[in-house]
């Protein structure tokens, strides 16, 4: 345990410090709005104090503040840092803290996260990987007609003449999220020391990866349906592409639907994400895990009127269902699944 606090270095006086290793732990998080973490500071800042929560909270504190971790490191687009809260969306915290506490409390070796996340993004269209391919041409040209029809429609109501999409449009955005994942994961690695610079000179070591996505590709004709296929090349091209075979994979399976029961294409998402851990290849280095079952019951059960008891729901709870409610303690029990299943994974 390697803390911000300097009562901390003489309790722990035989604790190795971050210069003892040579070596960095480095674990990609990645995935859409719910990797980002839509906890609102303000909600768990509260939680942290009140008396009927602030245990759940507690390992993350360092006495009346949030615990500043000198052994782990957090990189997420354009902010980077020592890991503490806020490294969600802007002003939130997501599964990253309790990831990062329990992966700098396991590992000798300091700790470096480079989270790759953004909001409404689909593994159908936006992280297809390159070995998944195209999707169907009739699949395309369905897209290219509903585009074109979209312009028209504009241009008819705004007495406008824009250009029509063209395929090559239409098929500009499928991978790039998964791209862009790359080239965070490649920037990082190139000016890390810059960053970071109590990790200047050390050696950067991918050692797992993180998934927290699902719920676009809950809709329309094709991605559902896809999505075991697209998750099997997904897989395959991250560790092709960080050139490890059997890099630990673990996945948060879509959960919005809390103590009820999911449907439809919430449904056919989280089973093809659980079905991972049936794939022969994947066996002993891939680990899916249901979120639902760690719902935060108290928000669940306040959400239905939330508009008329605003000031009990906001105590509770800070979004939506589609972001687990904005709930610090669902996505904080997501982080520690994560983290409970990578640890599984490294020590097969």
């Amino acid at each position: 345990m390697k803390r911000n606090l300097l009562a901390l270095a003489f309790l722990f006086a035989g604790a190795q410090a971050v210069s003892a290793s040579d070596t960095v732990k480095v674990f990609v998080l990645a995935g859409q709005s719910n990797m980002e973490g839509k906890a609102d500071q303000k909600l768990i800042d509260h939680q942290a104090t009140d008396a009927k929560t602030m245990n759940f909270y507690k390992h993350l504190r360092t006495g009346d503040a949030w615990t500043v971790r000198d052994d782990v490191f957090i990189k997420f687009l354009n902010r980077h840092g020592k890991l503490t809260t806020g490294f969600g969306s802007p002003g939130k915290t997501g599964p990253e803290l309790e990831f990062g506490h329990l992966m700098g409390e396991k590992l000798d070796e300091p700790v470096l996260l480079i989270k790759a996340a953004w909001g409404g993004h689909s593994l159908y269209r936006d992280f297809r990987s390159p070995s998944a391919g195209m999707p169907a041409n009739e699949a395309l040209q369905t897209e290219l007609a509903s585009e074109q029809a979209k312009v028209k429609n504009a241009n008819e109501k705004n007495g406008r003449n824009d250009p029509l999409p063209s395929m090559e449009q239409v098929k500009e955005p499928y991978g790039k999220s998964y791209r862009n994942m790359m080239k965070e994961i490649e920037e990082t690695k190139a000016n890390y020391d810059t960053m970071f610079p109590a990790l200047k000179g050390k050696k950067l070591e991918i050692a797992g990866f993180v998934w927290f996505q699902g719920f676009n590709d809950m809709f329309g004709d094709h991605a559902a349906g896809e999505y075991a296929g697209n998750m099997r090349h997904f897989i395959n091209d991250v560790r092709k592409d960080l050139n490890n075979p059997d890099l630990p994979f673990v996945i948060a399976a879509i959960g919005n639907n809390g103590s009820k029961p999911a449907q439809g294409g919430m449904l056919a998402v989280s089973k093809a994400q659980m079905s991972m851990n049936e794939v022969p290849e994947f066996k002993g280095n891939v680990r899916a895990f249901p979120t639902d079952v760690l719902v935060d019951k108290a928000a669940e059960e306040l959400f239905p009127t939330w508009k008329d008891n605003f000031e009990a729901w906001k105590l509770v709870g800070s979004d939506r269902p589609y972001h687990y409610f904005g709930s610090g303690i669902w996505y904080t029990r997501i982080g520690r699944g994560m983290g409970e299943a990578m640890i599984g994974l490294m020590e097969q």
